[in-house]
């Protein structure tokens, strides 16, 4: 169902893709966490705990930031092949 959810809302308009900032993450997410972001991470803020983060994009500073963090930053594509039955996967945007 969480691979549904995520293909109808890339299925969409591009106008109406979701943004999200680093401090929302941040805000959102417990240390070790897994997210997906269906549209793309900007860098705005910071990020004190090391997440993992599948996005449709991310900027290139939000990615820099992430990574310093110790988190990791995937493709939704690479996700999918990791963990094909989505569970534990937290939806943000």
């Amino acid at each position: 169902n969480l691979w549904k959810a995520i293909a109808n809302e890339l299925d969409g308009s591009t106008r109406h893709r979701r943004v999200v900032n680093i401090y929302k993450l941040n805000q959102h997410t417990k240390p070790e966490e897994t997210v997906i972001v269906p549209g793309k991470v900007l860098s705005v803020g910071e990020i004190d705990h090391k997440i993992n983060i599948a996005a449709l994009n991310f900027s290139a500073l939000a990615k820099e930031k992430i990574l310093k963090a110790h988190g990791n930053v995937l493709s939704i594509d690479e996700l999918m092949k990791l963990n094909p039955k989505g569970k534990g996967i937290k939806i943000i945007g």
